[in-house]
């Protein structure tokens, strides 16, 4: 997943999964005025008392705002981290060329990136990923009228396929052959079908399955196709950061072990899928 947004950077406070978090890393002051920026087990935060997660809104099921707070599968994985270190998360939207760049990371403004963001040799040389939490393929969504039967069929057809902008589906949708009309956001893909821009869309299959949990949704649209592209999502640290590394890889590993992560895939994705949820290390 990613885009290109240029809108302005806000700080969003991100819903804790448990109430009452003890701030472990607010108990020793420090010059500035601040708590301490060593949280449990002696990671370090860039701000005390909480973990700071760059992201790039919006990308439901995985982030989006709901209500005014940031919410969805990736949000409430942090969150585990987060408890674990003993310090709330808060979030950060930014556009996502900074993921790719870890620059947000080496200049401190966050402690890890969340996006939905898949891993790749060329974003390991700027960033250190976590170990892989989701497997994600493509899905080919297209109006229930268009016709369409698969991705071939919208070349056969002669339609219009749509991508988000600069993520590993329009790279798979330029491989095959297509020049999809790009969009900024997972929101304006869907809404390019749904207005008619494009008759077919190459979007990551999590978010429509999400997207087609609505009945209204549902009714209109279908997946035609699964496209397995090898993907995998992974969590983004600053280079070196082996500590935090280490804390977000135990907590995903036990949220797998306890079935936290199955409830929280079926809360914010859909019917459970094993082969999705139990990537091996990358």
């Amino acid at each position: 997943m990613t885009t290109l947004s240029g809108r302005r950077t806000r700080v969003l406070a991100a819903i804790t999964a448990t109430a009452g978090l003890v701030l472990v890393a607010a108990c020793t002051s420090t010059g500035n005025g601040g708590g301490s920026k060593t949280a449990a087990g002696g990671v370090k935060v860039v701000k005390a008392g909480q973990l700071t997660t760059c992201t790039h809104l919006p990308y439901p099921p995985f982030q989006s705002e709901i209500g005014g707070k940031v919410q969805g599968f990736d949000v409430s994985l942090v969150d585990l981290v987060a408890k674990d270190l003993g310090v709330k998360q808060a979030i950060v939207d930014t556009p996502f060329e900074n993921f790719k760049t870890g620059a947000f990371l080496n200049s401190g403004q966050c402690d890890l990136a969340a996006a939905g963001m898949t891993i790749t040799a060329e974003r390991k040389k700027h960033v250190d990923f976590s170990d892989p939490y989701f497997n994600a393929t493509q899905a080919v969504l297209v109006d229930k009228k268009s016709g369409i039967t698969s991705l071939a069929d919208v070349k056969a057809k002669g339609k219009k396929l749509g991508a988000q902008a600069q993520t590993t589906g329009e790279d798979y949708a330029k491989k095959q052959g297509f020049d999809p009309v790009s969009f900024e956001s997972s929101d304006a893909v869907l809404n390019g079908l749904r207005t008619g821009q494009v008759q077919a869309v190459v979007i990551d299959y999590p978010v429509v399955q999400g997207w087609l949990k609505d009945k209204a949704n549902a009714g209109a649209f279908k997946a035609v196709d699964n496209i397995n592209t090898g993907e995998q999502y992974g969590f983004t640290v600053k280079k070196g950061n082996t500590k935090l590394l280490a804390a977000i890889n135990k907590a995903i590993a036990g949220a797998k072990a306890d079935g936290t992560y199955k409830k929280l895939y079926e809360k914010w994705i859909g019917p459970y899928d094993a082969a999705a949820a139990s990537p091996s290390a990358s």
